[in-house]
């Protein structure tokens, strides 16, 4: 398993404005493609750069991660989703992590 971890941070007092949009547009599309199983969480920065949002994803395996998001950016809806939430970005920062074989599993 490996867990796409995805930090934005965000024009200053747009966060409610993105959470509301990832809420109501965003989720709902990534988990309808996705599978609701992908979805960790999302989390807001409450000390340090409180722009920021965090998302995490969980996958079989990058393939697995390649192929679900391919989907995603075949997805009209997801597209202009992404578009109307790039406007709010200021930086992204996407990684890749493996787990610990010794980590508690996920379910």
């Amino acid at each position: 398993m490996v867990i796409d971890y995805r930090a934005y941070t965000f024009k200053p007092g747009t966060v409610s404005i993105f959470m509301e949009m990832f809420e109501r547009v965003g989720l709902p599309v990534q988990n309808r493609i996705l599978g609701r199983q992908t979805f960790l969480g999302i989390y807001r920065t409450e000390i340090g750069n409180v722009n920021e949002v965090i998302h995490l994803w969980q996958y079989m395996d990058a393939n697995d991660r390649a192929t679900k998001r391919a989907l995603l950016y075949k997805d009209a809806e997801f597209m202009e989703y992404v578009g109307k939430a790039r406007e709010l970005i200021v930086r992204q920062d996407v990684r890749l992590l493996v787990a610990a074989d010794f980590n508690p599993r996920l379910s």
